[in-house]
């Protein structure tokens, strides 16, 4: 079982970004506190250390999901 979380934001554009992070709780409080400072963009390092920078204008949400154990064949 994997412990990346995927967090996913929504755009005005009606588009998604969707990254893979191991801590997604420091993804949560970076966007509150490029809120609450008045930044213009957030920065997201994902887990192949890719950064991403986000214009915090044109997020319209933020969903963060729990890692699913993926199994083997057809069964659930």
């Amino acid at each position: 079982m994997s412990d990346t979380h995927i967090v996913r934001i929504g755009v005005r554009s009606a588009r998604e970004l969707e990254l893979e992070v191991d801590d997604p709780e420091s993804v949560s409080d970076a966007f509150e506190k490029a809120l609450s400072d008045g930044d213009t963009v957030l920065w997201i390092t994902d887990v192949r250390g890719h950064r991403f920078g986000v214009i915090l204008a044109s997020v319209a949400f933020i969903e963060i999901e729990r890692p699913t154990d993926r199994g083997v064949g057809f069964g659930k």
